[in-house]
């Protein structure tokens, strides 16, 4: 029961991790994916690999406004589900929709904007899942820090993925870049620094101030 208590936000989050898959897969056994089911795969695996990468960016903010440490303990896994979502996305692009087709596919990546910026935003988030281990943060360092703060770079391009898929109605994809431009704010250290200022007069406390500066801007 202690275990069940310390670990349960890790096992809410890797079984709804799984949740967009498995209904995924049982939508395509029953035929419910609509008139075009590679489509929504695709949509729905890059919807997937969006949100949980949000997830993953509100970890640190939510320790840092709310004092909620078990987030940080879900951080990684969050980001490397929106890894592996967005791998999904991109393979059924290449693979089931344009068949390995090297030529469609040039022209699909250089004639369709989204379709570009997409690419390029799996092309940060590749090696920050394979350098999302513990051994990795030891062997780079404070650069693993400067490499990984590239998130946010991805987030946003996926953004923009998502405003010229979309084209028309793009409340949803400029809401989801509303929430990932708060987070970084509040990642930013003299936010950072102001919000826990604000955290220990709520308490009744007030911190000690400190001397280190931190390494990068973004901590």
């Amino acid at each position: 029961m202690n275990t069940l208590r310390k670990n349960w936000l890790r096992i809410v989050v890797h079984a709804g991790a799984w949740i967009p898959l498995a209904w995924l897969v049982a939508d395509g056994l029953l035929a419910q994916l609509g008139a075009e089911p590679i489509r929504a795969i695709i949509l729905r695996t890059g919807k997937s690999a969006l949100v949980l990468l949000v997830l993953s960016l509100a970890c640190t903010p939510l320790n840092t406004v709310a004092g909620f440490r078990p987030a940080l303990q879900v951080r990684r896994a969050l980001g490397l589900y929106a890894f592996f979502y967005a791998a999904i996305h991109l393979t059924t692009f290449v693979a089931v929709d344009y068949a390995l087709d090297l030529e469609l596919l040039r022209e699909a990546i250089f004639e369709k904007p989204y379709a570009l910026v997409g690419l390029a935003a799996f092309s940060i988030l590749l090696p920050l899942a394979l350098t999302s281990t513990k051994g990795s943060m030891r062997r780079l360092g404070q650069t693993w820090r400067r490499l990984h703060a590239w998130v946010y770079l991805a987030a946003l391009l996926v953004i923009v993925h998502f405003v010229w898929l979309v084209k028309l109605d793009v409340r949803e994809p400029l809401a989801y870049g509303a929430i990932v431009a708060a987070l970084l704010a509040i990642r930013l250290s003299p936010v950072r620094q102001a919000i826990r200022r604000v955290r220990g007069r709520l308490a009744g406390q007030y911190p000690l101030p400190t001397t280190r500066a931190p390494s990068t801007y973004l901590e």
